[in-house]
Parts: C-alpha cells; sequence; structure tokens
C-alpha cells in the first residue's frame, strides 16, 4: 500500500489505521507512507500508526514521489499496488473493491472513480467537476477509450503493470499512467466509490491552483501524446498549415485566371507557398516522430525485461528511509 503525503499530519495516521491488513487472495499487506518533504508532524504519525515510511529530503513532486514508490514496491516484490492520497478523502474500506478485479486477472489497474455512477458523485466545486470532465476527454481522444475519472488518486496496480509502466512526469502522475498504460495496450477499469469531494483539512496542495493544475497536467498528457503517437499529432497540425497556404494559392490562381496578372495579390503566393512549405516540413517530423517511435517502443520492452530480472533477484525487507 503506498500512501503519498505532504503535510497530512491530520489525516495520515487514520488513513493507516483504516487499511485492511488482511485480504482474500493477499498473503502479505506493507504499508508505506511517502513524505514528499513535510514540514509538520506527518512523519512521526504515520510511523506511530504502524506505516513504515519514506522520505523525500525535499519536495518532489507528486509524480516523482509515486515513481519513488513503484521502484520501492518493485524492489519488494509486490504482486499487487494500492495506492491511497493521505488526505482523508478515499475510504480504505474500499481497498478490497479496486484489488479483487486485479486479483482475478481482469485488469492491470483498476482506478476508484466519482463519477462513473450518478448517486456518488461527490459534492465539490463546480469549476472542478468541469475541469476533470474536459481532462478525461481529452485522454479519451488521445486513446480512444472512455474514462470517467482520470483525476483519481485511489488506485490499484498489477506487477505487470508496475513493470511496463514508465513515467516521466514530476507535478502529477495521474493522466500519464492513464495514457502510458493505454498505449500499451493494457487493461484498464473503473470502479465506483464514494469519496469525500473536498478535504478536511487545508488545500490541495496539486489542485489548489485550477489554471496551473490544468496547464502542468495537460503539458504532461501532450508530451504523453506525442511521445506514443507523434505521426496523428504532426500530421494534423500539417493538414491546418496545407489547407492555409493551398487556400491562399488557389486565391492568387484565380485571381491571375480573371486578370492575366498576379499583381496586388503577390503576398498571398509568398504566403501560401510558405504555409504549404511548413506543412510539408510538419509531415516530415511526424514521420520520423513515428520512426523514433518504434525504437522508443523496442528500448521499453527491452527495459520491461531487465525489470523483469532486477526485481525478481532483489527483494529488500521494508525499512523507513529518506531520499
Amino acid at each position: 500500500m503506498l500512501v503519498p503525503c505532504l503535510n497530512e499530519e491530520n489525516t495520515v495516521a487514520d488513513v493507516v489505521a483504516r487499511i485492511p491488513r488482511a485480504m482474500s487472495g493477499i498473503g502479505n499487506i506493507e504499508v508505506l507512507v511517502l513524505d514528499d518533504g513535510s514540514t509538520d508532524s506527518t512523519l512521526e504519525r504515520a510511523r506511530a500508526a504502524g506505516a513504515h515510511v519514506l522520505r523525500n529530503a525535499t519536495n518532489q513532486g507528486l509524480g516523482k514521489t509515486f515513481q519513488t514508490g513503484v521502484r520501492q514496491a518493485l524492489m519488494l516484490g509486490a504482486d499487487i499496488l494500492v495506492n491511497i492520497d493521505g488526505d482523508g478523502q478515499f475510504d480504505p474500506a474500499d481497498i478490497p473493491k479496486l484489488v479483487e478485479a486485479v486479483i482475478a486477472g481482469e485488469a492491470d489497474m483498476v482506478t476508484a472513480s466519482r463519477f462513473l455512477d450518478p448517486e456518488l458523485i461527490p459534492e465539490m466545486p463546480g469549476i472542478k467537476k468541469w475541469g476533470n470532465r474536459w481532462v478525461a476527454r481529452i485522454v479519451w481522444l488521445l486513446t480512444g477509450k472512455r474514462f470517467r475519472d482520470v483525476s483519481c488518486g485511489f488506485r490499484a496496480f498489477s506487477r505487470e503493470a508496475l513493470l511496463r509502466m514508465n513515467l516521466f512526469g514530476s507535478f502529477t502522475y495521474t493522466q500519464e499512467t492513464f495514457l502510458d498504460l493505454a498505449f500499451k495496450k493494457r487493461s484498464i477499469i473503473e470502479i465506483p466509490v464514494r469519496v469525500q469531494g473536498t478535504r478536511l483539512f487545508g488545500e490541495s496542495r496539486v489542485a489548489a491552483s485550477i489554471p496551473r493544475y490544468a496547464f502542468r497536467s495537460l503539458k504532461i498528457m501532450l508530451r504523453a501524446a506525442i511521445g506514443y503517437r507523434p505521426f496523428p499529432f504532426f500530421a494534423a497540425i500539417s493538414s491546418l498549415f496545407f489547407i492555409a497556404g493551398l487556400g491562399l494559392l488557389s486565391f492568387l490562381f484565380t485571381h491571375y485566371l480573371k486578370t492575366g496578372a498576379f499583381s496586388p495579390h503577390i503576398w498571398a503566393g509568398f504566403l501560401g507557398g510558405s504555409f504549404t512549405f511548413v506543412g510539408i516540413i510538419t509531415l516530415v517530423i511526424g514521420f520520423i516522430g513515428d520512426m523514433l517511435v518504434r525504437i522508443r517502443l523496442n528500448q521499453e520492452e527491452i527495459l520491461y525485461f531487465l525489470k523483469q530480472d532486477r526485481y525478481s533477484q532483489v527483494t529488500p525487507a521494508c525499512s523507513d528511509s529518506e531520499t
């Protein structure tokens, strides 16, 4: 169990204490709190509640902290990883619901969904509901797979998913995991759960500023999309330049047929030719990107087998430490 925290002294002990210590199909349960440089008593309260603590000396961001947790889980030989935020918005009693589908082999990632069941949609600011809905639509557009909630921090992962994932964002990991696993054809399902729509204490460290959260999340998703689907992305941009360029050239040609002269619209020829040239260059970039993706996929396949070999041989006991 991973419990990422940043200054969650008011809730972390309760979250840790309510995590089930026995579940059907699970032999051993370890609780690891990931303290991302807290300045309050989060670390002490997590330890007192019985959790192991891995602490960042300085704040690294939720994305990097989650990546650290994934590596630690693989080092421990975990077959299933559950991530639940330490702010108390999620009910640890729902963990077996998420784990069940992973144990049954039905999914590589099972995510709690706040919006899948209309009767369970939490009370939260309208702007956040709107933002979550549009982020989910963007993931749908990029992957071709429909999900209702791609920003929820309550999830279960199979070992296969942990070995396959390659994440790079430091700000957050929620949308990037959807894109990464969906592009790799791993199965993802949503389970509706009831959650607390707003934090009991303080403000969200990730979504405190909606414009900042939107910008940084979109940047992560855009990078992931280009990283796996560069040709459709650049082809779409190229088509815009082609349409504009050919439109201007057609206008100039029509004018020439009517008047027998290019003047006074010769500017349309220069501008149309420039747009068409940029469209060609952009399309070539898409082809090059597509070839680079093939190289990347081969590298990730090699990395997958290297991870399998490494983490099958190293399984140290869980212990508190600082990074």
